[in-house]
């Protein structure tokens, strides 16, 4: 679109990412809204002094500028210091043919900061076996972004248009809902 910029920063440091690097999602123009309704402080925690507006999707940017989405930055879980974004485990578990639904959601840990665990629904006909998920993303994905914690769901708490809600996943577990398999 005309007059219309984007780029993809660092999360950290807040400069331009190389190409093929994942980054929050920025863009300024005449299409990014002036403000929050009464709400100055959300209005400055997204949109930037120069400007930019702070989507909260993570992505990257191929040669051509094409942006390809990998997730939300909130969704992000910080394991030791590393960053895991579940989509890339959730879009491999979603492969298995046991597995229906899932979600990954950074749990709190004392010692690493948070935890990988893995909600996952069966497929009809399928069963969700720990040992056989865990195989399976080690032949898929590095350890470190393997889940830790297994949990399996009969449903996922929802959004009124169908997306899981994660934090109300976390906030069971936190609560002793959910047990692990």
């Amino acid at each position: 679109m005309p007059h219309v910029e984007v780029k993809i920063i660092d999360t950290e440091s807040g400069e331009t990412v190389p190409v093929d690097t994942m980054g929050e999602y920025c863009t300024r123009g005449y299409h990014v809204m002036h403000e929050y309704f009464e709400m100055k402080d959300a209005t400055e925690e997204t949109i930037d002094k120069d400007g930019w507006l702070h989507t909260g999707d993570l992505c990257s940017m191929d040669e051509r500028g094409y942006t390809k989405i990998e997730g939300r930055l909130k969704d992000m879980i910080i394991r030791g210091g590393e960053n895991i974004y579940p989509r890339e485990i959730e879009d491999a578990l979603f492969q298995h043919d046991d597995v229906a639904e899932v979600a990954v959601v950074g749990l709190p840990d004392e010692r690493m900061g948070e935890v990988v665990g893995a909600f996952l629904r069966p497929a009809a006909g399928g069963s969700i076996v720990k040992k056989k998920l865990f195989d399976y993303l080690r032949q898929h994905l590095s350890p470190q972004k393997t889940p830790s914690l297994w949990f399996m769901v009969d449903e996922f708490p929802l959004t009124g248009s169908g997306k899981i809600q994660k934090f109300v996943l976390r906030k069971q577990w936190e609560d002793g809902e959910h047990k692990e398999i």
